[in-house]
């Protein structure tokens, strides 16, 4: 593989409003405050942390209800505090803003929890209220429960839930791109005119599951749209992200699989009219900083005597809907017989050697699979390795907070800054534009962007007085 020029790498701090997020059962340790998590200077001071340390954001991950029963029930996740309780992250954005100046706010929030209208306003209000900084992670919903909590019989078919994701996301651009011209807020005190009227428009929008009149009830924000995340890792996820995301989060378990996923949905994007480089890709990874190598090796250890196996195993099982809680840890994983964890048995004994793997080597290597330990300069090899696959960012997840952002800040930005591998200053302008350098707004290969202009004179304002009339 050639040698790419050394280039800043994008970091977010990937957190939870909630006490145990990825790495299970370190929350306990007494140096960790990750408990906090209802306290909002808890909040505000990692936000401050992260922005001394040029973090370009803090990327809160959500859901909107329990994880599929472990041994017949939610008990583990209440016990192990294993995202839950779980706070809205959207409500911090505003006190985070107001405590920073170029700090991105990004949160997840997904198309079954809020009408698009509504989600669409509160989107703006926020964009205004931090000058351009918001992003939204676009998530569909795959929790049978979180479904029940929103009035739905089940779980939405996976791929017809991107295409509920396709019609949300239409009706946000139309109101956030098409509703109100760049020059329709006036604000003129001398004629008494606030608003020009023949420049804000109805969006008329009838589809599948939503009906929107409109216009949109906020004016532009800086951003107009928000900066946007996507995390689908399946075909239809894909393919949303090709045409949706400026920003993919990645899980990949090695670097190998990140330069496929990277070079693939990069590959669709392009198919459908967009630059290879309109889309960011952040991977997610958890570090813990060393003076010395032999020093990383009892680290590890000792951090692993605090890791909830049992969580692990019961975050995984939630995720995929097949109950591993059942069976004993030291159950080899080849004797389970379900057919849905072929893949994870085929992974999993490829790691593990000289005996068979079990399902706590499984759940050990949940924990431990992307993280690194050792020197800033060692770590700084390796995050440059992953940038040599694809890879545009990090996304920092932790074992507790906040010992592990002031750990990385302190400790291994110093080292990326002189590398070159992380940003020294903070550029000007919203949350797009220090990430892509392009302007504030969506470029005009986005999809999003063939609503400007959509709803004004001649076939928008024929399209006001039909949904009017078909009302009446």
């Amino acid at each position: 593989m050639s040698q790419e020029p050394v280039r800043p790498l994008h970091f977010a701090a990937f957190v939870m409003n909630t006490t145990s997020h990825i790495v299970q059962g370190t929350w306990r340790r007494p140096s960790s405050r990750s408990a906090d998590f209802n306290d909002l200077d808890h909040w505000v001071n990692l936000a401050k942390t992260l922005e001394r340390g040029k973090f370009d954001a803090i990327f809160f991950a959500d859901v909107v209800g329990l994880y599929a029963p472990y041994r017949g029930d939610e008990r583990k996740y209440f016990e192990a505090g294993l995202q839950v309780p779980s706070n809205d992250p959207s409500v911090l954005a505003s006190a985070i803003a107001y405590a920073t100046e170029h700090l991105g706010i990004a949160f997840t929030a997904s198309i079954l929890q809020e009408h698009p209208f509504n989600f669409a306003r509160r989107i703006s209000t926020l964009d205004h209220a931090t000058k351009g900084r918001i992003a939204w992670n676009i998530v569909t919903n795959y929790l049978p429960n979180a479904s029940r909590n929103f009035g739905l019989e089940g779980l939405t078919a996976h791929d017809a839930r991107y295409a509920w994701a396709d019609e949300y996301v239409d009706v946000t651009y139309k109101l956030w791109e098409g509703s109100w011209d760049d020059d329709a807020l006036l604000q003129d005190r001398e004629r008494g005119v606030h608003a020009d009227y023949d420049k804000v428009h109805r969006i008329n929008h009838v589809g599948e599951r939503y009906q929107v009149e409109g216009p949109h009830l906020v004016s532009p924000s800086p951003q107009r749209t928000p900066f946007l995340f996507q995390a689908g890792a399946s075909e239809a996820g894909r393919n949303f992200a090709a045409q949706n995301a400026e920003a993919v989060f990645l899980g990949t378990p090695n670097r190998e699989a990140a330069l496929r996923d990277t070079s693939d949905i990069r590959r669709r994007a392009v198919a459908l009219g967009r630059r290879a480089d309109d889309l960011k890709f952040f991977q997610g990874l958890y570090v813990v900083p060393t003076s010395t190598e032999a020093e990383a090796a009892r680290v590890a250890a000792e951090l692993d005597e605090w890791i909830d196996h049992d969580g692990h195993l019961a975050h995984m099982s939630g995720s995929i809907g097949i109950d591993f809680g059942h069976d004993d840890l030291d159950t080899p994983v080849g004797e389970i017989k379900t057919e849905g964890v072929q893949s994870m048995i085929g992974w999993i004994n490829d790691l593990v050697t000289g005996r068979p793997a079990t399902l706590r080597d499984v759940a050990h290597h949940t924990a431990t699979n992307l993280r690194i330990i050792g020197t800033p300069e060692k770590i700084a090899d390796e995050l440059a390795a992953w940038q040599q696959s694809g890879v545009d960012g990090i996304n920092l997840m932790n074992y507790e907070i906040p010992t592990s952002y002031e750990d990385f800040v302190d400790q291994v930005i110093p080292t990326l800054q002189k590398r070159g591998l992380i940003q020294s200053e903070y550029s000007d302008g919203t949350l797009r534009q220090k990430i892509f350098g392009e302007g504030d707004r969506l470029p005009d290969r986005h999809h999003a962007t063939r609503y400007r202009g959509a709803f004004g004179a001649g076939a928008g304002k024929a399209g006001d007085e039909a949904f009017a009339g078909a009302a009446n």
